[in-house]
């Protein structure tokens, strides 16, 4: 039987994509056995089981940019996630292991390449992070998101595949009736779909809750918000003091969306955070976005991604710094400019890659293939 493990996580933009590649391994080979290991504490714990795979849970962190105590141990779960890496790694005997970023990424696959173990790494974004630099030289293959990685990457090694995204994100013809009626919108207003990351984005929070009680965009709009759990408890006390009607009316205020594909459906505008995952849906989901993107992630990669957008017109960006005082005025232009709207649906789609956890899953099995020729 063909063993894998598949290791990495932290948030929804690692952990989709992630299921995604094990589910287009499973379609083309039925028995793979499938291990996932990820970060305890993290999202990956939760949703990966839902999907109908195994993991494991190292203590991993991240470590803090800003003075914190936290730092202080985390040469400690440093050290303890490498050992229990290692004892998964053994244990289980994988004939390949896939990293697909995260906090569980970086020990699992440096224990993989110690062990001769082929390896494969996912690397989402335009600019990519130090443990994939760190890696490239002793993995086989990197499976790459955008063109010109070969500036960090050996380009023997590269596979240009995009990024992978959930499947049911290929297929929204036909679903906005459903849509609609799922989240309890009105059929003849514009709905303006706003996604922070599965954990949600304070600045975007502020910046629509700002445009609320401005009242601008104005017209005839409503709003679907998935605002993350560690803020939703707070914006529903705002939304109440400000007068305005939380989940019924025109805002339906969610911690988070688990039907995104009937979300992106009702959408006529989004307003987004620009990780890589979400880019990637956005591109096959074909709709005007406003990209917002975080300043807080390592190189400022989010706003690379957003530039690729932008560049080729298929995205408007804000940045985080002037989004409370401009994305009124951005939303209003765009949703009273349906030529903009057009033009920025045409471009948006012919960067997107639906085919792209299949183009992994082949390079994965094609690396067990040929390394047990």
């Amino acid at each position: 039987m063909t063993k894998i493990i598949i290791s990495g996580g932290g948030t929804g933009g690692h952990v989709f994509p992630a299921i995604a590649i094990a589910n287009a391994i499973r379609a083309k080979l039925a028995d793979a056995d499938i291990l996932f290991i990820g970060a305890r504490g993290k999202l990956e714990m939760e949703k990966v089981p839902a999907a109908g795979y195994r993991i494991e849970g190292l203590t991993i962190a991240g470590l803090q940019r800003k003075l914190s105590l936290k730092n202080l141990v985390f040469p400690f779960k440093l050290l303890s996630s490498m050992f229990r890496a290692r004892k998964l790694v053994s244990d289980f005997g994988p004939d390949v292991v896939v990293g697909v970023g995260g906090y569980a990424s970086g020990p699992v696959l440096r224990t993989a390449v110690a062990m001769k173990i082929p390896a494969l790494i996912q690397e989402q974004n335009s600019f990519p992070g130090i443990t994939n630099r760190m890696l490239a030289g002793k993995v086989q293959k990197i499976c790459v998101a955008y063109k010109g990685m070969e500036k960090y990457f050996p380009k023997k090694k590269l596979v240009l595949t995009g990024n992978p995204i959930r499947q049911d994100l290929t297929g929204l013809s036909g679903k906005r009736h459903e849509a609609v009626d799922h989240f309890g919108l009105a059929e003849n207003k514009t709905t303006i779909l706003v996604i922070g990351g599965s954990l949600g984005a304070g600045t975007i929070n502020q910046s629509v809750m700002q445009c609320l009680i401005s009242g601008n965009p104005g017209g005839s709009v409503q709003w679907l918000w998935q605002c993350g759990k560690y803020y939703y408890e707070k914006l529903r006390e705002e939304l109440s003091h400000a007068g305005i009607s939380n989940e019924r009316g025109d805002v339906k205020l969610q911690a988070f969306i688990d039907r995104m594909d009937l979300a992106y459906s009702a959408a006529d505008v989004v307003i987004s955070r620009a990780g890589a995952i979400a880019i990637s849906e956005l591109c096959a989901c074909g709709k005007p976005v406003i990209l917002i993107p975080s300043p807080n992630v390592a190189e400022d990669h989010q706003t690379k991604n957003a530039m690729a957008l932008v560049e080729n017109k298929a995205a408007v960006m804000i940045s985080d710094k002037d989004a409370k005082e401009k994305l009124g005025g951005s939303l209003a232009l765009l949703i009273n400019d349906a030529p903009l709207q057009e033009e920025l649906k045409r471009n948006i789609r012919t960067m997107a890659a639906p085919d792209a956890a299949d183009r992994i899953a082949s390079e994965v099995l094609g690396l067990i293939k040929t390394v047990k020729e």
